[in-house]
């Protein structure tokens, strides 16, 4: 056991509440949300940035000592990586996210560059016993929301922003909503559900106006994958709608045939059957059309609005509704439209209560 000071902590060990000052250990369990120190033994001139737990971006530098949590990563633009089945100190492993995940990347993408290589310098313990030096390993899932479950969203309507796939407007478009939703009158909660952990979404979703958020990281998950999302989403539904709030803005991270679980999510009948307004994100028409009909083939679920950068002028948006039959509104230029749109959805006799 050593002492090490922390030059980052990574916003994905944000449920750890961290010390600069941590202890170290030398074994080091392979599991995910493990908490782990790395030292970056490279520099990058792109992607090159830190989450800390306050949301704030700090430039990684060679030589920082970090803090971050393992777990895998397989974004569509963005790098690759899983979770070795052994790790020791002194091992290279790589930072997979703005997030600090760690892992090993077996996916680079060329617009990014090769991703950070950390040294291992061991597993962070924590020390829970009162008066006794015993180190257990830290895991993200210390002070985390358990996950349950049961599904109580107390009559609040949930509005599900879901996406082609990653980068096509979803957070835009929650956002969008969040700030038309307060503008009129009401009290709006937020959360993402799927994805890998980053709190940058969320902050955005607290800046547009809700009131109350929260993340899957928040439930101690990394990553989300079928396995875990639909209990994530139970779990985060549950406790963003014990504030009461009058609707719940809720974001699908990745998207429809990602391999984060928005999937199962959508197969979840309960889930489903609370997504009182469906908006779909998508990059172009052709995205939008397949989003459309997976929803309508998949789940039986036709979509109360299109918007994402497929809608960016009329001529997209012509398109697409011509093609899916959905309305269309762009987020950033027609965000009133969009919000009366849903509205109109969440209203029991359909009338925008504008």
């Amino acid at each position: 056991m050593k002492k090490v000071l922390l030059d980052k902590i990574a916003s994905v060990t944000a449920t750890c509440r961290l010390a600069r000052e941590v202890r170290l250990g030398t074994e080091i369990p392979a599991l995910e949300g493990g908490v782990v120190v790395v030292r970056v033994l490279n520099s990058k001139g792109t992607y090159n940035q830190l989450e800390l737990p306050s949301g704030r971006l700090s430039v990684v530098k060679p030589g920082d000592v970090i803090a971050g949590a393992l777990g895998h990563r397989k974004a569509l633009f963005g790098y690759s990586g899983y979770l070795p089945d052994e790790i020791r100190v002194g091992d290279r492993l790589h930072i997979l996210n703005t997030g600090g995940v760690i892992g090993i990347c077996d996916g680079v993408n060329p617009d990014l560059g090769e991703p950070f290589v950390g040294e291992v310098l061991g597993q962070v313990l924590h020390f829970p016993y009162l008066g006794e030096r015993i180190g257990l390993p830290a895991h993200i899932a210390q002070g985390a929301i358990p996950l349950e479950d049961a599904l109580e969203v107390h009559g609040a309507p949930v509005v599900a922003v879901v996406g082609s796939c990653m980068n096509a407007g979803k957070t835009l478009a929650a956002c969008s909503l969040i700030q038309a939703f307060v503008r009129r009158g009401l009290q709006v909660a937020a959360g993402k559900a799927t994805g890998v952990s980053l709190r940058r979404d969320i902050l955005a979703m607290e800046d547009a106006g809700a009131r109350h958020t929260h993340i899957f990281t928040d439930l101690g998950v990394v990553t989300t994958t079928p396995a875990v999302a639909p209990r994530a989403a139970r779990t985060l539904l549950t406790h963003l709608a014990s504030a009461s709030p009058d609707v719940i803005v809720m974001e699908l991270g990745d998207g429809l045939l990602g391999p984060y679980g928005v999937d199962a999510i959508f197969s979840d009948g309960a889930l489903r059957a609370t997504f009182k307004a469906t908006v779909v994100s998508a990059n172009d028409p052709v995205a939008a059309w397949g989003a459309v009909r997976l929803l309508e083939e998949r789940y039986g679920l036709i979509p109360t609005a299109v918007t994402g950068p497929a809608t960016d002028n009329i001529a997209g948006r012509r398109l697409v509704e011509k093609e899916t039959g959905v309305p269309a509104f762009n987020a950033r230029t027609q965000a009133g439209g969009l919000a009366g749109r849903v509205c109109a959805a969440l209203s029991p006799d359909g009338a925008d209560d504008a």
